[in-house]
């Protein structure tokens, strides 16, 4: 089995010349030796891939899973570079192995999806902060000065802004700014509300309650929505308690019985 080493000719530290091994690569057949070659070109250009890695350090992800995510794009670019087509590898693999660790961050980064025009926006926008932070002095850049520096409009500039905060989340065990009594945000969520569980109910039988006599009326307020009991009723209406109790059934089979056959 013979090996080819690849000489470092280019200009660049970490761009070796891999023209011939290339071309000798594209006329192998699939087996051992072409595999030994393919290895090492593409270890004759991980030194690139590890600079286009550092470019994107201190962004929320380690180096190390960067180097990792450039090396699996480089070697996509060496099995899809053809030198044929007249392009030198390294204009070819750059962009290649750049897409793929921005693939990573939209892909697997992002706290919440976010569509990836506004993905777009707030890189642009937070380009244009920095920027403008820089040279700027006396007050944080305005959303018409971002707009402006990074070429779109004020919504546009709005929407990237907004964009900022959802790379990653909160806890909702996190305490809130500025509160210092351990409130946090799970503390600010609300629960279940009963009454929507007979929301449907209570607008069943409404048309049917409205045609009861007023006295009816008064007797089923007075039990369901003062809580009061049957002899208090009977006592404030001058009524027997035993009267009030077939009154408050009458009632209220009459409504359970309109407001099925309403439904039906």
């Amino acid at each position: 089995m013979r090996t080819t080493t690849v000489r470092r000719t280019h200009p660049h530290h970490d761009a070796p010349d891999t023209t011939e091994a290339f071309r000798r690569l594209c006329a192998m057949p699939e087996g051992e030796e072409r595999d030994v070659l393919r290895q090492e070109i593409v270890n004759a250009w991980l030194p690139m891939a590890d600079r286009l890695a550092g470019r994107f350090r201190n962004r929320g992800e380690a180096i190390e899973d960067l180097r990792q995510v450039a090396a699996l794009g480089l070697v996509k670019a060496v099995d899809r570079y053809d030198p044929d087509h007249g392009s030198a590898f390294e204009s070819y693999a750059v962009p290649t192995i750049t897409g793929e660790i921005k693939r990573h961050f939209r892909d697997h980064m992002w706290t919440l999806h976010v569509p990836r025009r506004v993905q777009d926006l707030r890189n642009r926008v937070r380009a244009a902060s920095q920027e403008l932070s820089a040279t700027v002095s006396g007050h944080a850049p305005t959303v018409a000065e971002i707009a402006e520096k990074a070429g779109m409009t004020e919504e546009e500039a709005l929407t990237g802004l907004e964009a900022l905060d959802s790379f990653t989340a909160l806890s909702l065990d996190a305490q809130l700014p500025g509160t210092g009594d351990g409130y946090s945000l799970s503390d600010a969520l609300g629960g279940p509300d009963g009454a929507l569980d007979v929301v449907v109910d209570r607008e069943a039988v409404k048309p049917a309650l409205n045609r009861l006599p007023e006295r009816e009326k008064k007797i089923l307020y007075m039990r369901f929505f003062r809580d009061m009991t049957q002899s208090s009723i009977a006592e404030d209406l001058g009524l027997s308690q035993m009267h009030v109790s077939r009154l408050i059934s009458r009632c209220c089979t009459r409504l359970r019985d309109e407001a099925l056959r309403d439904a039906a």
